[in-house]
């Protein structure tokens, strides 16, 4: 089976997909989270726990002109990930690449 996670570059990507695509998408994401932090550490719970949350409000929602505001900024790695920067998430809060919580610099999403 061919991956869904690897058909997103942005939520319009995501939209392409049929609602009874999203729960292999989140079983995708949910995973991609798991190895990425397992190299880099991170929090891990918080953002297991919005995966579906995340790939919902982005399904729904027209972002980033609809806005969407995170709790805690560190339950937003598949927000991340869904938003254009998947390639990015194993290098998670090193210098030189993506922090660890939403930042309007890094993306017109967060």
């Amino acid at each position: 089976m061919k991956s869904l996670l690897n058909k997103i570059e942005s939520p319009n990507d995501l939209k392409e997909l049929t609602r009874y695509q999203l729960p292999e998408l989140s079983k995708e994401l949910r995973q991609y989270i798991l190895e990425s932090v397992a190299k880099t550490g991170g929090h891990l719970s918080s953002n297991l726990g919005t995966v579906e949350l995340t790939v919902a409000l982005h399904y729904i929602f027209n972002t980033p002109h609809d806005r969407l505001i995170w709790d805690v900024g560190h339950q937003a790695y598949a927000h991340k990930v869904l938003t254009g920067r998947r390639k990015e998430l194993p290098y998670i809060r090193q210098q030189g690449h993506i922090s660890g919580f939403p930042r309007r610099f890094e993306s017109p999403y967060d």
